[in-house]
This record gives structure tokens, sequence and C-alpha cells, in this order.
């Protein structure tokens, strides 16, 4: 028999993984740069994102049954050739006066292709371990994960203010190709044909997943509670910019310093993992995001929001939602196992649904985006622990391990 090819290293898996939501963060920092040089309003820039995230839950639905179905590798390689020419066709795009159309269809495929890393980065940690250490290289990886978009928005506010705004897409395109080649040369296929489904097979354990309250509520709760803060990355520039009355070239670094959040929260998961069950580090989490939101609310109706007091609540936000990422990821991974692909899919789609609709919401902000921001946002995290709660109390059939 053929050895197994040993599993590949994390930072590969990161650097697909990563490559989708970084076209979120680096961009933001450039919206206004870009709005004025394409003649084009906030709402219509706020559209580069709302869609690029929607692309995102759109395509992790085609991926996940297709990586179940013919293997991790075939696909991840046709959706980083997306990712790769969508990024030449939005750089082309920008390079029009009145192509913000034109660049917002480029990015939606650009979604489309790096979503493809998001799901199969996922699902080949969920191949290549076991038990607990499931749970503990998720956590890892999401650390990896986040670690470039925590840095993405001071480098979008670098790269735009250095070298303009239109040279973040073809940061973008650049590494489309890297992942592409690195792809090609270095990973192994770690879906083996012997546990490959036929498509009957797959079509009913893909049904089972989407009838089973515990999956539904793992899914649908973190996704409310990890990709709900793309709302406030989206208004951010509007917010710290033309509402607290900062410089635009301060944004990035704001945006920085809250991502930075969910990577410590990613961290601290990681070191309780073990000695706290992974659904009571899913209710603290977002009890304390809830909470953070909820005196941010407070604070924007009164008037008294300030650019420390947001920052503040913002960070401890996205400490909260980061804790949570790999305990739900985790839990909806292990309903189960036989159709990690699927599954991984299926919770990629519902994060970046959400964080399209919490974005989309945002941008109806008007006069005061911070007080809409912060109401969409109190919204998003009740939702989750009410599907926690329904998760927790599914029937006991459906009780996964590491809960």
């Amino acid at each position: 028999m053929k050895p197994s090819p040993p599993p590949p290293p994390l930072w590969l898996l990161a650097l697909f993984t990563f490559s989708g939501t970084l076209g979120v963060h680096i961009f933001v920092p450039a919206l206004t740069l870009a709005g004025r040089d394409l003649h084009a309003s906030n709402a219509a820039m706020q559209m580069t994102i709302s869609l690029y995230v929607l692309g995102l839950a759109v395509g992790q639905l085609i991926y996940g049954p297709l990586a179940d179905r013919f293997g991790r590798r075939p696909v991840l390689i046709g959706g980083l050739t997306v990712y790769t020419l969508a990024g030449l066709g939005a750089v082309l795009a920008s390079l029009s006066p009145d192509g913000v159309a034109a660049l917002t269809v480029a990015r939606l495929f650009q979604a489309l292709g790096g979503c493809s890393g998001m799901v199969l980065g996922r699902a080949i940690v969920r191949d290549t371990s076991n038990g607990q250490a499931i749970a503990q290289r998720m956590a890892y990886l999401n650390m990896m994960v986040m670690l470039p978009p925590a840095l993405a928005p001071l480098l979008g506010s670098l790269i735009a203010a250095g070298l303009g705004w239109r040279a973040t897409l073809g940061a973008l395109l650049l590494l489309g190709v890297v992942n592409l080649t690195l792809v090609w040369r270095r990973l192994p296929e770690s879906r083996s044909s012997a546990v490959r489904g036929n498509t009957g097979q797959l079509a009913r354990d893909y049904a089972r997943l989407l009838t089973s309250r515990r999956f539904l509520g793992y899914m649908l709760g973190g996704g409310c509670a990890t990709t709900s803060i793309y709302a406030f990355i989206a208004s951010a520039p509007f917010i710290f910019a033309h509402q607290l009355g900062r410089p635009e070239h301060e944004v990035g670094l704001y945006l920085t310093a809250l991502v930075s959040g969910m990577w410590m929260g990613n961290a601290l998961c990681s070191r309780v993992l073990g000695r706290v069950p992974l659904v009571r580090i899913l209710m603290l989490g977002n009890s304390l995001s809830l909470a953070c939101c909820g005196l941010l609310l407070v604070l924007a109706l009164a008037g008294a929001a300030s650019m420390p007091a947001v920052l503040l609540l913002m960070f401890l936000f996205s400490l909260g939602s980061g804790s949570c990422s790999p305990a739900a990821l985790t839990l909806a991974l292990n309903v189960n196992p036989t159709v990690a692909g699927s599954a991984s899919g299926l919770y990629g789609s519902a994060q970046m649904a959400v964080g399209a609709l919490c974005t989309a919401l945002a941008g109806l902000g008007g006069a005061s985006p911070l007080t809409v921001t912060a109401l969409v946002l109190v919204c998003v995290c009740l939702l989750a622990q009410a599907a926690f709660h329904m998760a927790r109390r599914a029937p006991l059939e459906e009780q996964v391990v590491g809960e």
C-alpha cells in the first residue's frame, strides 16, 4: 500500500484560507480614494465590499460538495484560477474613470474564486487530524489566518498612500499567482479515493446536515458571532473619518487594532481548550461581544461616542468574536465528519452571508453610521446567542465530541 503523504504545513493552508478575506481588509482603507477617482458614491463603493462578501458566501456552497466528490486539490486549483483571473479583471477595471460597475463585478468573481481556499483549508485540517487535535489545529490555523488580515488595513493604507489605491488590487493579483504556484507544487491530496462519496450519498449527507438542529445552531450562531464585525469594518472609514473627525490615513491603523482582537481571541481559545467546554467558550465569547456593542449603541444614541471609547469597545467585541471562531467551527464540522468539505462550505457560506447582510444594513447609516452599525451588531449577537442555545438543546443523538 502506498504510504499517505504527510499533512501539508499549517502556514500553507493558512495562506490559501486568508486569501479570500484579505480582499476585504486590504481594500477598505482605499474606499474613499477609489470613490473620488471613479466618481462613485459612498454607497457604490461599499457595494464593492458587500458583493465581495456575498461572493465569499455563495462560492463556499459550491466548493464543499465538489471537494467531497472530486478531492481537495483539483477543486482548489480551479478556484484559485478564478481568483487570479478576476484579480486581473479588477486591475483593468480600476483604470477606467467610470469603472466602478466593472470593478464591483470583478471583485465578485474574485471572491467566488478566493473562497475555495477558505473551504478547503479547513476541510484539509479535518482530513488530517483526529479528536481534540482538530480543535487545536483549527485554533492555530485561525490564529495564522487572522494575522495577515489584522495587518492588511495598515498595509492597504500604506500601499494606497505610497503607490495609489490601484496597487492594492495589484497586490491581490500577485497573491493569486503565488497561491496557484504553491498549490501546484506543494499541496498533496488529503481526501483519498476510498472515502470520496458518490453523488447520491453526498446529497443525502448534505441533507442530513441541513436538517440537524445542532449543525444549524453552530452554523448560524458561528456566522453571527464571527462575521458581524464586517458591518463595522465596512463602515469604519465613514465612522472614524467623517463622524469622529479622524484623518483618513489613520483608519487602517484602527482596523488593524480591531482585527488583532480577533487574533487574540483565537489565541485565548486555544489556551483553554481541554479545560473549558467548547460550548461554554462560545456562550462567554458572544456574551462579551453583546455587552460591548450594547454599550456602543447606548453611547451612539446619547451622542457621547468618542474615538477611544469606540476603539476600546470594538476591540473587546472582536476579542469575544475571535474566541468563538474555532469553537463554533470545530463543533459544526464534527456533526458529520464524513462530509467535512460540505460542512465547511455551508458553515463558511453562512458566515459570509451574515457578513454581507450586516455590511449592507450598516450601509444604510446615513448621517449616523455608528448608531446603525451598533444596532446591527446588537441584533446579530442576540441571534447568535439564541442559535447556540438551540444547538445545546438539540436531541442527544445529534451530540458531537468536544462539547
